[in-house]
């Protein structure tokens, strides 16, 4: 089998290659890693969701299984900074420019608009300073202002006021007073997805010079293929951290959806197995994971990705790039990246893309809606046990995490790396500043839990495309179908032969059949699939 390889990240330090034997291990896990649905077959070749996460873990909370030494670099910046981070917000493929968006991000809203006359998508506070109504319910001018639809208050590209209807004309020019702006947080696109600084002081305005978002570079490379997706979660950012760095979850929790490599001889019928993997190298910078067929990384506060690579440098844990060997573009590579922001107590945002340079073609021809079927339904099976999960964390407190849960193997390291992280540096919680009380927002009902309509196809342009033109569809089945009942009906008896009203009437059954089977597949993809663990 042609070796499986990945391309190297110097911005992210990590190493570019993997041997033969690596390759052999990921490509044949990836591809049979694979949701079971309409859409399999499609995605079969793009290796999708959390697919990383059952291969194997080494780091043991129990003294009879002590975990391999950790590497912890002390900095002199002890304590995280959570407002001193570029936080991502949404890919630029599903925003559309004609309108304003309204996104939260550490419990701040925020409105992201397209600002035609500087070319570049702006993020600003979600408040208009008049009466402070949400600016992402307004809309963008003849000029390409930002205008607030409450009074009609405009602002330009750096928030600033350029007009106030009911102003006099010729009074005082009141909309060039400070207290007329709106705050302006800086902000940039990279690797397709327009991410913020969550300060909007002045001193801040050039902050990109000093300090960038991660950079992944096959992201922008034109040979791979990256298609994106996004969802808006119910439960906190810290859990969907550690359940996506989780390796042992997947053959259970996923079961009948993604299948799994299964040991030569089964425990069970999911076919759970131990596994082995090393957290190496842990500071205020996050940490590096070692695994049987590569490293995973976590960059806090967002970012982890998973990809298989050569060993790191032993000194100190980071990529070598002096000497590294080139990798040649005929061989194979991918990465499995996954974008986590905290949006509220209870509630985060995930962005998810998985570049590669091999089968680029299916993603040019098949709708990213597609893939998302499947995606979307991996997210949904094990969605209602962590909201659960999270809720009897919090009762016992975020900082006593590894006393109220038992982590006795070696499957858990990741997870044991990422609370050591957060507990260590980052004061055990995301820093809210407090914006909230600390309670959890009450549980809805499942279907609202699971709901995939407002937090997944209505931010997503292809999803939501596609259940217009499903809808419509359905609509003019429905029509299609009456309208032959309609004409067998008004049409004489005479006038038609039998074989033809059979033909009609058949034609509409059909069509009407067809119209309820596309309403059932809308409502399934699109808005609310259950899933019933105990019927598997």
């Amino acid at each position: 089998m042609e070796a499986l390889k990945i391309s190297s990240i110097p911005s992210l330090q990590i190493p570019s290659k993997f041997d033969k034997a690596q390759s052999k291990k990921l490509t044949s896990f990836c591809f049979n890693s694979i949701p079971s649905s309409t859409f399999s077959l499609v995605q079969r070749s793009i290796s999708t969701f959390k697919i990383f996460t059952t291969i194997s873990s080494s780091v043991s909370t129990e003294p009879a299984n002590p975990p391999e030494p950790e590497v912890e670099n002390r900095t002199q910046q002890e304590k995280f900074d959570w407002y001193a981070q570029w936080y991502p917000l949404m890919p630029v493929c599903d925003l559309d420019k004609r309108v304003p968006h309204a996104k939260k991000v550490l419990g701040i809203d925020v409105v992201v608009w397209w600002d035609r006359n500087e070319s570049a998508w702006k993020v600003f506070d979600d408040s208009c300073p008049h009466r402070l109504a949400p600016l992402s319910e307004g809309r963008i001018d003849q000029w390409g202002r930002l205008q607030c639809v409450y009074h009609g208050w405009c602002f330009n590209g750096s928030g600033d006021c350029k007009f106030i209807p009911q102003a006099p004309a010729d009074g005082p020019p009141i909309h060039t007073s400070k207290k007329a702006c709106v705050a302006a947080y800086p902000s940039t696109v990279q690797n397709g997805i327009v991410w913020f600084w969550p300060n909007s002081d002045p001193q801040y305005k050039d902050v990109l010079a000093e300090k960038k978002p991660p950079y992944i570079p096959e992201l922008d490379d034109p040979s791979y293929s990256g298609l994106m997706g996004n969802r808006e979660i119910p439960y906190g950012y810290e859990v969907l951290i550690e359940n996506l760095m989780d390796p042992a979850h997947v053959p259970y929790a996923h079961y009948g959806i993604m299948r799994t490599n299964q040991p030569k001889e089964k425990a069970d019928r999911e076919g759970g197995r131990p596994l082995d993997l090393s957290v190496q190298k842990l500071d205020i910078n996050g940490f590096i994971a070692k695994q049987e067929w590569g490293r995973s990384k976590f960059l806090p506060p967002c970012v982890f990705y998973a990809s298989p690579l050569d060993p790191v440098d032993q000194g100190n844990g980071a990529a070598s790039s002096a000497g590294t060997k080139k990798v040649s573009s005929a061989q194979r590579r991918a990465l499995l990246i996954f974008i986590c922001i905290p949006v509220s107590p209870g509630n985060s945002r995930l962005i998810w893309t998985f570049p590669r340079n091999f089968g680029v073609w299916i993603d040019k021809i098949v709708p990213r809606w597609i893939f998302h079927v499947g995606q979307n339904l991996i997210l949904d099976s094990d969605l209602y046990l962590l909201h659960v999960e999270e809720r009897k964390i919090m009762d016992a407190g975020p900082n006593q995490w590894q006393k109220a849960c038992f982590v006795p193997t070696k499957s858990d390291a990741l997870v044991v790396g990422f609370r050591k992280w957060l507990i260590k540096y980052a004061g055990g919680q995301v820093d809210w500043r407090g914006k909230f009380s600390g309670a959890l927002p009450p549980t809805p009902l499942r279907e609202q839990l699971l709901d995939r309509y407002w937090s997944h196809v209505v931010s997503c342009s292809s999803c939501s495309a596609a259940h217009k033109g499903l809808r419509v569809l359905e609509v003019v089945l429905q029509v299609v179908s009456f309208s032959l009942v309609g004409i067998v009906a008004a049409t004489k008896q005479a006038a038609l032969s039998v074989a033809a009203r059979t033909t009609l009437v058949a034609m509409a059954i059909l069509s009407f059949a067809a119209s309820k089977w596309l309403a059932h597949f809308i409502y399934k993809q699109f808005h609310f699939h259950d899933y019933n663990h105990a019927l598997r």
